[in-house]
């Protein structure tokens, strides 16, 4: 019994280890569902702006990139079924032959125990010997072959346990792939659906050439204003800094954020509709966007902006096309967080991890949109590389 219970505590416990590749791409396909599930929402706000916003089209497109990445888990894990699937056939095949082996060997044991049955057959068997060596150890054979057999039964029946286990395990690795499969079929025919829809907006948009153009040439001036506003004030901060006669950097403080490099809070729950750097229109291929120093994050209508790290409110200011924006101070680092329609917070204010910044205002579809910048000094950053 003892055998058993040690084989069935193996066999749990390899459990884990061939099962955490299916477990670890399950989580990274649940966190893309919900990321899909969060653009649907935003996207059946819009109403009926849907057809001819910009913004839209960028978030079907994430929508669609999102997708894929879901699909990818999905074959990921169908190839994580398939050698576990293999791996325990593998482990059938060579219980079968143990087993088959046990039994034989269990049958010669018991046959041998048939024929020395009677005592003066033990006797005649022993007293034959070559020597009293091989005596003694015919007399010990004969001694221990009752609790021989009772240890190939015992490990019969283990391994006829493990067997039956390992077969049940099987089927359920079967059936998990057969489920997984037809969800991959699922999200293979929607992802068709979903790009028929965004080529056909793109159809529509691109009609709308010189409007875009138009929106673009003001975007571009908004965005300059911004820009040259923020690194004005870095750079006198800085400059301060360097002079003494600005506020001491907290050196410790810097530390603590520089440490949290991908591991930092989002401001606001939401997908990426603008990355860092360099972007193309998402219609006109050739056309650039203008230079983005951050990221821009749509949200559920009603969103807060919230600090990604512990801080001192340096300076509010009021841009055009950014409504309100919060530059934080974390040390050396800062954080700006623009198109805020209701700010919480005054210069001068320590914020908190998670702390409110403010109230972010609407976009044209009528969904939240936060601008988020990150700066070491004057060396602007990628957000994406600090958020987790």
């Amino acid at each position: 019994m003892r055998r058993t219970l040690i084989i069935i505590l193996a066999i749990l416990a390899s459990l884990p280890s061939m099962s955490q590749d299916i477990e670890e791409h399950r989580e990274q396909k649940k966190q893309l569902e919900e990321e899909i599930a969060m653009i649907d929402r935003q996207l059946k706000s819009t109403g009926k702006k849907r057809e001819k916003s910009l913004n839209t089209l960028i978030l079907t497109r994430q929508k669609l990139e999102a997708r894929e990445k879901l699909i990818k888990q999905l074959d990921a894990e169908i190839s994580g079924y398939d050698r576990s699937i293999s791996s325990a056939g593998a482990q059938i095949d060579r219980l079968h032959i143990r087993l088959d082996t046990l039994r034989k060997y269990h049958a010669d044991l018991v046959l041998g125990a048939y024929k020395t049955r009677d005592n003066r057959v033990w006797l005649m068997y022993i007293l034959s010997s070559k020597d009293i060596n091989q005596g003694l150890r015919r007399w010990s054979y004969l001694k221990n072959i009752s609790r021989s057999i009772k240890e190939q039964a015992e490990a019969i029946r283990s391994t006829e346990l493990e067997l039956q286990q390992e077969s049940a395990r099987l089927e359920q690795l079967r059936a998990g792939s057969m489920r997984t499969r037809n969800e991959r079929e699922k999200e293979r025919k929607v992802l068709s659906s979903e790009e028929r829809e965004a080529n056909s907006m793109v159809v529509k948009l691109s009609r709308q050439e010189k409007a875009m153009q138009r929106e673009l040439r003001q975007k571009q001036k908004e965005v300059e204003r911004l820009n040259k506003e923020i690194e004005r004030i870095l750079a006198e901060a800085v400059q301060q800094q360097k002079d003494g006669t600005g506020e001491k950097v907290d050196y410790a403080l810097s530390a603590k954020f520089g440490d949290n490099k991908g591991r930092l809070p989002w401001p606001v729950k939401g997908v990426v509709i603008q990355k860092f750097g360099q972007n193309y229109h998402p219609v006109f291929k050739n056309l650039k966007m203008p230079y983005n120093n951050g990221i821009n994050i749509s949200a559920a209508a009603g969103s807060t902006a919230c600090a990604v790290f512990d801080g001192v409110v340096k300076q509010i200011l009021v841009m055009p096309g950014y409504d309100q924006c919060v530059l934080v101070q974390h040390g050396e680092y800062f954080t700006f967080y623009c198109k805020l329609k209701r700010v919480y917070v005054k210069a001068g204010d320590r914020v908190s991890t998670g702390g409110r910044i403010g109230d972010i205002s609407l976009n044209e579809d009528g969904n939240a949109e936060l601008h988020f910048q990150l700066w070491k000094g004057t060396a602007k950053q990628n957000p994406e590389n600090w958020l987790r």
